[in-house]
């Protein structure tokens, strides 16, 4: 692992053009701003990972927000999903502040890193098949390039189903998991990298903390368990 190596792969996510839909979407929502963020330079880019590149704990979402990442530029960073994660990661120690805003706000991550099955806000934030697919290849590249993780957190359906292709294809073997907030699923120990753990959660939405789905002290266990691990 190296700056270069992380400088070039976080270009690489920045400049690509390869989903036609998601491209079109993501500049059509930057140039047409949410009122309260008119006076934003919107990113209307792809999302890289953010974190510690040496971090135990990896964090895969499902994609950018709309008028969260996709404005500031920075993974979970200007909306409430946001909002929710990262107070939770700081409460856990993960974060050295509870909140993120944009991407000049002083935020680090502490031992953990964040980053997303789709690497494009999505309409309705629904991404198609093969535009998982086509951002699967970022997600194998920071798995290999972040050598010291040992627990992995799907936040979300999606994002615990996509985590699992790419750790086969690393050659990961994998005991049978299905979604389920706060499963934990142990990977075998003659595993060829250093992953030995993948936890579910449901996704830190807007949708699901005001339905009370998901509350704080649900997302705190989550972040204890992988602590623990």
């Amino acid at each position: 692992m190296s700056a270069d190596e992380w400088q070039a792969l976080n270009a690489e996510i920045v400049a690509c053009r390869a989903c036609p839909r998601l491209v079109e979407w993501r500049e059509l929502v930057a140039r047409r701003k949410r009122l309260a963020f008119r006076d934003w330079e919107y990113w209307g880019r792809p999302v890289p990972g953010f974190g510690d590149p040496q971090a135990r704990l990896l964090m895969v979402g499902l994609a950018p927000g709309a008028h969260g990442s996709n404005r500031t530029g920075r993974m979970f960073t200007g909306d409430s999903s946001g909002e929710t994660l990262y107070a939770a990661l700081h409460r856990a120690g993960y974060a050295n502040r509870p909140s993120a805003v944009h991407r000049d706000d002083g935020l680090q991550l502490r031992d953990s890193f964040i980053t997303a099955a789709v690497r494009c806000a999505p309409p309705g934030n629904r991404p198609t098949r093969q535009e998982i697919q086509n951002c699967q290849r970022f997600l194998m590249r920071e798995l290999r390039l972040l050598t010291g993780l040992r627990v992995v957190v799907a936040l979300g359906r999606v994002a615990f189903e996509e985590c699992q292709p790419s750790l086969r294809e690393l050659g990961y073997e994998l005991p049978p998991m299905a979604f389920g907030h706060g499963r934990h699923f142990a990977l075998a120990h003659g595993a060829p990298g250093s992953i030995r753990h993948v936890i579910a959660s449901y996704h830190p939405s807007r949708q699901n903390t005001q339905t009370g789905r998901l509350t704080p002290a649900m997302l705190d266990e989550v972040f204890q368990l992988a602590r623990s691990l």
